[in-house]
C-alpha cells in the first residue's frame, strides 16, 4: 500500500491536478519497463492535466479521475468548496502559497438565518485562490484502508496495478470529474476518433448503502443519477458471474462519475461504473475493506481481456 499512501497525500484538487500528472508521468517512466506491454503515452498539449495510456490494440477504456475534492481559499481567510466536501468543524486543511506550506483549520460559523459561513483558522491572510486539501492521514489494518482521498486515488492505484499486465487497453486519468465533470468527454473523442474505442469502465469509488456494503465484493452499479445501456452492463455482469469474483449489484437514483459526461456526449459510447465501497464519503476518514479492493482489480483484469 505504499503507492496508495503516497498518492492519497498529492494535493490535487479539481483544476489543480498537474502535481498528480507529474507524479503519475514520473511513475510510469520508471516502471513501465517491467509491465507485459509497453503502452504509448499521451499528455501534454491538448491534454490540459489528463493523461492517456494506450496498451496494443485497445477496444475498451478504463476511466479514473485524479481530482479530488476541497476547498479554494476566497477573501478574508473564506473557503469555498471545491466539490462536495464534508463539512467538520475543526477539519485539518493543508495547502501551500507564495509565502510557504499551510497548515490550517477548517471553522464553521453558523448565523441566525441558518446560513453557514466557512472560514480557515490561520494567522495572516492566506493568498486568494490558494487550494486547501484535507492534511493526510494514512491508516492501514489487516481488512481496512482508510485515509482522505480514496475517492478516486484507490481508483487510480487500482488501473496501475491493471496497467502492469494490460496487454489491449487503454487507460484514461481525467481531470475536473468531482466538480461538475470536465476532461472525459475531451478524452473519449480522441480515443474514438483514434481508435474507435465505444466501452468505458468508470474505475472510481462509490458509497456504502443500504445495499452495497462492505467485504461482499466490488459494486457494480447498474445505475445512478446517469443510466448506463442495460446490454453493456448485463454483459459485464455475466462476465463478472462466470469468473466467480465477488461483486454487488447497486443501483441508485443519485450520484455521478466520468460515465455521466460520457453519458452526455455526442459519442455512441457504451460506460459502467465498476468500483470498491467506501463509508465516510469525501471526509478526512473515508474507508474501504481490503477484499473489495482485491475484487475490484481482479474484476478489471478479467473485464480488459473478456470485453
Amino acid at each position: 500500500m505504499k503507492l496508495l499512501k503516497e498518492l492519497t497525500a498529492i494535493r490535487a484538487t479539481s483544476g489543480d491536478e498537474s502535481p498528480m500528472t507529474e507524479f503519475l508521468l514520473s511513475y510510469i517512466k520508471k516502471n513501465k519497463k517491467s509491465w507485459k506491454v509497453q503502452p504509448q503515452i499521451f499528455s501534454g498539449d491538448g491534454f490540459q492535466d489528463a493523461l492517456v495510456l494506450v496498451f496494443g490494440k485497445p477496444k475498451t477504456a478504463i476511466y479514473a479521475h485524479i481530482d479530488s475534492i476541497g476547498y479554494t481559499v476566497g477573501y478574508e481567510n473564506n473557503l469555498i468548496r471545491i466539490g462536495g466536501p464534508r463539512i467538520i468543524d475543526g477539519c485539518e486543511l493543508v495547502g501551500r502559497d507564495h509565502k510557504g506550506p499551510i497548515e490550517t483549520e477548517l471553522l464553521v460559523i453558523e448565523h441566525e438565518d441558518g446560513e453557514k459561513n466557512l472560514q480557515c483558522v490561520y494567522n495572516r491572510k492566506i493568498d486568494r485562490g490558494t487550494p486547501l486539501t484535507f492534511k493526510p492521514h494514512f491508516r492501514e489494518t489487516k481488512t481496512y484502508i482508510q485515509s482522505p482521498y480514496l475517492d478516486n486515488r484507490l481508483g487510480v492505484w487500482v488501473a496501475l496495478e491493471v496497467a502492469k499486465n494490460l496487454e489491449n487497453g487503454a487507460i484514461v486519468f481525467s481531470t475536473y470529474e468531482e466538480h461538475h465533470g470536465g476532461s472525459a468527454g475531451f478524452l473519449a473523442r480522441f480515443l474514438y476518433e483514434k481508435y474507435k474505442i465505444i466501452q468505458a469502465l468508470v474505475c472510481d469509488i462509490t458509497w456504502v448503502t443500504d445495499g452495497v456494503t462492505h467485504g461482499k465484493g466490488v459494486a457494480i452499479s447498474m445505475r445512478d443519477y446517469g443510466i448506463p445501456r442495460r446490454s453493456y452492463v448485463n454483459r459485464i455482469i455475466e462476465i463478472a458471474k462466470k469468473s466467480k469474483i465477488n461483486y454487488q449489484r447497486e443501483v441508485e437514483s443519485a450520484g455521478g462519475s466520468d460515465g455521466t459526461i460520457l453519458q452526455a456526449s455526442e459519442l455512441p459510447i457504451d460506460w459502467c461504473f465498476v468500483g470498491a465501497a467506501e463509508n465516510h464519503v469525501h471526509s478526512p476518514d473515508e474507508k474501504v475493506f481490503k477484499k473489495d479492493i482485491a475484487s475490484m482489480v481482479a474484476l478489471y483484469e478479467v473485464l480488459m481481456k473478456k470485453l
